[in-house]
């Protein structure tokens, strides 16, 4: 981890505008395993990308703090506990906090630290992913990666509170469950195919902009498996490596996000280039420029846009 993120990591969590924690856990997989190894991988990518985004906007002057992996038990009682209260101290840092999974099961704990740090406030999260991932319980787990924002509805928000965005995939349940509560918010993969990435864009900051804290949950299995084929579940359909920069772009710009996670990154499943990887770490040195930008530490010189 020595070399990760470059000249923009810092030892010294006060000087951090972004604090990143690693949550290499797998357990809860359903199909396809090797999520646990990506931070691992996400970190390898950033030792050769220098600070820019992709419109030529460089970020020197931010500082990256990475609080390593949560270390790993095998009691998951005791394992999201960990992950509930390491999450906890960076959240209390007050800077934008990068949480890398992991397979999706690591939002519930993520969920509970958030619930209790933002307790009595509005807080909104944005959900990007091919499943709804809105069971109860499945395979018998209430803790499957399959179920974390059914959970995330019990802890920290109510449906109205909701938007899911890049859905290509269902279970019966879920299903049921969108029919109940149609002020949960949908933007179906085939609703940006046919209205465009900026429609829905535009959607999700007309909602969450007045919120007091945003939370992005994002499973890198929005994307097409043609931009993302190391993740366990694949679903073709799925959006491309560009319209999600620009959706996430607009997102950190135009709403309060105070923090996300990144999931389902899965390495083993991945091609010898790492195309997954590299599509993650793309997204969030977008997210980096942006929270720069917030900050008045993004250099002067761009690329025309």
């Amino acid at each position: 981890m020595t070399d990760a993120w470059r000249e923009i990591a810092t030892d010294n969590k006060k000087e951090a505008d972004v604090c990143l924690m690693g949550i290499a856990f797998d357990g809860a997989a359903s199909v396809g395993k090797g999520a646990a190894m990506g931070p691992e991988q996400i970190r390898k990518c950033s030792e050769v990308l220098p600070p820019v985004n992709q419109t030529g906007e460089f970020f020197t002057k931010l500082r990256v703090y990475d609080d390593g992996d949560v270390p790993f038990t095998l009691d998951w009682n005791d394992y999201y506990s960990t992950v509930e209260k390491q999450a906890m101290e960076l959240l209390q840092e007050d800077k934008m906090c990068i949480f890398m999974g992991g397979d999706h099961s690591v939002t519930i704990p993520l969920g509970k630290a958030l619930a209790k740090h933002y307790q009595g406030k509005r807080v909104g999260v944005i959900h990007f992913d091919s499943h709804p991932d809105l069971c109860d319980e499945y395979e018998g787990s209430k803790w499957s990666h399959a179920c974390p924002l059914r959970r995330v509805l019990e802890d920290l928000i109510k449906p109205c509170d909701l938007a899911q965005v890049g859905i290509r995939s269902y279970e019966f349940e879920e299903v049921e469950f969108y029919n109940k509560h149609p002020e949960l918010m949908v933007i179906k993969a085939y609703d940006i195919f046919r209205e465009g990435y900026e429609k829905a864009a535009q959607r999700l900051v007309e909602k969450f902009s007045d919120y007091d804290a945003v939370y992005i949950t994002l499973d890198i299995d929005v994307l097409d498996p043609a931009f993302a084929p190391g993740t366990g579940t694949p679903e073709a359909g799925g959006l491309s490596s560009r319209e999600l920069m620009y959706i996430v772009n607009e997102l950190i710009s135009k709403t309060p996000v105070v923090a996300m996670d990144i999931v389902e990154v899965s390495p083993t499943l991945d091609t010898e280039n790492q195309i997954t990887s590299w599509a993650a770490v793309k997204i969030i040195y977008e997210v980096f420029a942006r929270i720069a930008e917030r900050r008045n530490k993004l250099d002067c010189f761009k690329t025309s846009k």
